[in-house]
């Protein structure tokens, strides 16, 4: 009886050394970076800048995998059903804490099973429309949606996306009926809009900067609480009567139960990266700003933005389909 307790003793105390060996050697392969976008996007591009630099931080190939689908449910739950070690990330945005509750029978809960590794950047949104609209206020959006209801129409960057939360707070507050069309990612629906196949999108202003600038698009306010610095001859929304606030976040998550010292391990070369030369530059030149923080404190943003999305969602009355 001593014998097999001195044994499982000593089989308990090798545990802590095991875990901590395999900490030690992490990473010895490549790291797969699943992105639930696809290529191009404001979350495309800040992945791809982040993973060169983790890249040469950890000695093994950072893989960005592009994802899309679902409103980023496909992607984010492949991450939720991989092996806690390290080897597999996801980026996500505000879909992310949108689809905890816009989502019936979600495949994963996202405060359960992920576990928040570093944010990185935000972009400001602006809401854009294409020059054969007329458009080019609030006022001209509503009056010509309440002279033909239910027909003018919004894109966004999937169904749960940050931009179709924002178009739903556009028809309840503005009293208007249009069309949402979701799209898988940004870039798609980008095109659609500068080619007139919908009215109007809640878009990251890095992506429609330069559209509007060659009159492409033709903004009809930012969706800030104050004028912005990067866009500051552009009224926003609540100037014109509707306090709409809208943006784009995104940061990285790995499965729950990866070991603390992997997940630090990550969230400092993030940070490390996010002050690295060439993506302090691509933030400036494309209007991005860094969100670098602390595991903790990420935790607490996706709790927060969680609740505040469930709010806005469940007094909307919005859903997938809507």
């Amino acid at each position: 009886m001593q014998r097999r307790e001195l044994l499982l003793g000593a089989a308990a105390a090798a545990v802590p050394w095991a875990a901590q060996a395999q900490t030690q050697a992490w990473p010895a392969k490549p790291i797969r970076l699943i992105v639930p976008f696809p290529p191009g996007g404001t979350t495309d591009v800040v992945t791809r800048l982040v993973a060169a630099d983790l890249t040469k931080a950890l000695g093994q190939s950072v893989v960005v995998d592009n994802k899309p689908g679902a409103g980023t449910v496909l992607g984010v739950d492949l991450a939720a059903k991989s092996q806690p070690d390290g080897y597999t990330l996801v980026t996500v945005a505000n879909s992310f804490c949108v689809n905890q509750t816009l989502v019936k029978n979600l495949p994963y809960d996202g405060l359960r099973d992920l576990r928040p590794v570093g944010l990185m950047g935000m972009s400001e949104h602006v809401l854009a429309t294409h020059p054969g609209s007329g458009l080019k206020t609030v006022a001209d959006l509503i009056a010509a949606a309440k002279k033909q209801p239910g027909k003018l129409s919004y894109a966004s960057f999937g169904a749960g996306t940050s931009a179709h939360i924002a178009g739903a707070m556009l028809e309840a507050q503005a009293g208007i009926e249009m069309i949402h069309v979701p799209y898988k990612g940004q870039a798609p629906a980008l095109n659609d809009l500068i080619g007139g196949q919908v009215t109007v999108m809640f878009g990251n202003w890095p992506e429609f900067r330069q559209h509007v600038q060659s009159g492409k698009l033709v903004s009809i306010g930012m969706a800030t609480a104050k004028r912005s610095p990067l866009a500051p001859q552009i009224a926003t929304l609540t100037e014109q009567g509707l306090p709409i606030e809208s943006n784009s976040w995104n940061g990285i998550l790995t499965r729950s139960g990866t070991p603390d010292a992997v997940v630090q391990r990550l969230n400092s070369e993030i940070n490390k990266a996010l002050q690295a030369p060439a993506v302090v530059q691509a933030f400036a030149d494309g209007g991005i700003v860094s969100l670098a923080a602390t595991t903790e404190r990420f935790a607490a943003f996706i709790r927060s933005e969680t609740d505040k999305y469930a709010q806005v969602i469940r007094k909307a009355g919005i859903t997938a389909e809507s």
